[in-house]
């Protein structure tokens, strides 16, 4: 399983996915991982690895040749870039969501030539279509991009779902507490991320304060300070542990975010399966992963956002989110999304007990 998409110092989505799958798959199969760099594997579980190339490296074209030296039954990368020329094993790529062809704006951690490369790959579907291609089969987080995918028909191969899930061994806060008077986003500050009407909420919310814990640069920090409302509470964390993450999760009132695009929305389903109602964008995927638990109102309204957190003032409809949150959450699982790879293997034939995943 091509582990080398993990951060080094802390989590974002695509690098929680991978890890979290790894450890899911584990128990059923010998697997090993595919790492750049010995510091990933902090954040990795403690299973074989192999150290190879970066996936930005130009040596990614030609990563096969050593991949096939190691005997792979079948590979799994979490992406789709990941190099295929002169394969000799089963291969499976994933799409997480189609974001930059409607958002182009490429992560700012990616080294400037990448970035002018994204951009370009994002002007047109055929690259993409390439690149899903390759593989024996696709997978995807949800059914919205599923949705997408046929729609824009992005690839002949099979597509199957392997989706996201929260974290195990969570224990949920007891509804009958009621919560502090606060509100909490996790997730960058890209701007189709939408954080400015959050902010702009917070003038009908004096009593709440707004927690914003993703780390942000010093520039973003400035144009969104410019925006907070006086005599409003919104507090830059700056990034936070997991711990202090779930810390908050088990205090707030609600996670909130107005985001107009995800491919899945992973701060959800774990807000949800610690108790914590979520107030979110009415949007397809966020009704996919927030079902009858989630409160929605539209992405571009303050009003509607301050008035959807005003309902959770009730003790009661809070306590009632909060449990159906927890039931919502129950219905994602890394155990379902594990065994749904191992039936991938089985139908390539490349599967056996005890047969090694890379």
């Amino acid at each position: 399983m091509d582990a080398r998409f993990t951060r080094m110092d802390h989590h974002d989505g695509i690098s929680r996915y991978g890890a979290s799958l790894m450890a899911a798959v584990a128990p059923y199969a010998e697997v090993t991982m595919l790492i750049h760099d010995e510091r990933q594997l902090a954040l990795l579980p403690a299973l074989p690895w192999v150290k190879i190339n970066s996936p930005l490296s130009p040596l990614e074209l030609f990563v096969a040749r050593h991949v096939n030296k190691l005997g792979a039954d079948l590979v799994f990368c979490p992406m789709q870039t990941m190099g295929s020329w002169g394969r000799k094993y089963p291969l499976v790529l994933t799409l997480h969501d189609l974001i930059y062809y409607e958002h182009p704006a490429p992560p700012g951690f990616l080294p400037a030539p990448v970035r002018v490369l994204w951009r370009l790959y994002h002007k047109a579907y055929w690259p993409q279509r390439v690149l899903l291609n390759r593989a024996n089969v696709v997978a995807t987080i949800s059914h919205t991009t599923l949705a997408l995918m046929r729609k824009h028909k992005l690839t002949k191969r099979p597509v199957r779902i392997i989706g996201n899930a929260p974290q195990t061994e969570r224990t949920p806060r007891d509804p009958s507490l009621a919560p502090e008077k606060s509100l909490a986003y996790m997730g960058s500050f890209m701007p189709y991320k939408n954080v400015e009407t959050l902010i702009r909420g917070m003038a009908e919310l004096p009593d709440f304060t707004l927690n914003l814990l993703s780390r942000i640069t010093d520039e973003r920090r400035a144009e969104l300070e410019a925006l907070v409302p006086i005599g409003t509470k919104v507090v830059f964390h700056n990034g936070v542990t997991d711990a202090e993450y779930d810390e908050l999760l088990l205090r707030t009132t609600a996670l909130v975010t107005l985001s107009k695009a995800e491919g899945y929305g992973l701060p959800l389903v774990e807000a949800m399966a610690l108790g914590t109602p979520v107030v979110v964008a009415d949007t397809e995927i966020f009704r996919e992963v927030g079902g009858e638990a989630a409160y929605y109102v539209p992405a571009d309204s303050p009003h509607d956002f301050a008035a959807a957190v005003r309902a959770l003032d009730s003790q009661e409809k809070w306590a009632a989110s909060s449990t159906a949150s927890v039931a919502q959450a129950e219905t994602f699982s890394w155990d379902a999304s594990a065994r749904e790879l191992l039936s991938i293997a089985q139908e390539l034939g490349s599967a056996r007990p005890g047969a090694a995943c890379h």
